[in-house]
């Protein structure tokens, strides 16, 4: 059992940043795989970023990559999200997920646990 709570939502002016949290409980040592989806009104679940829990492997859509930044502190169980040079179409609920595989898998209904989401909107 892992429960996850995303914190750090919020508004902000486009070319902003804004950093999120995600913090993990329960038996988290069994999740290897920690990552972020986004899901913007009226559209699927999309893929973020992921990061291995062990070595800290990390991997990024298309979409972000080179702007956002995945992060964690195993000592806190806490995994982060640092979003920078943000973008109108960045808005959407983001939301913390682990995976009880090792391994890569960018396909939403793959992953096992999930936090409750957090709000981004970034204004133009």
């Amino acid at each position: 059992q892992v429960q996850l709570v995303e914190s750090g939502g919020g508004l902000v002016q486009a070319g902003g940043s804004l950093s999120l949290s995600c913090a993990a409980s329960g038996r988290t040592f069994s999740n290897p795989v920690m990552g972020w989806f986004r899901q913007a009104p009226g559209k699927e679940r999309e893929f973020v970023a992921r990061i291995t829990r062990m070595v800290g492997n990390t991997y990024y859509a298309d979409s972000v990559k080179g702007r956002f930044t995945i992060s964690r502190d195993n000592a806190k169980n806490t995994v982060y999200l640092q979003m920078n040079s943000l973008k109108p179409e960045d808005t959407a609920v983001y939301y913390c997920a682990a995976n009880s595989r090792l391994g890569m898998s960018r396909q939403w209904r793959d992953w096992d646990y999930w936090g409750q989401g957090t709000q981004v909107t970034v204004s133009s």
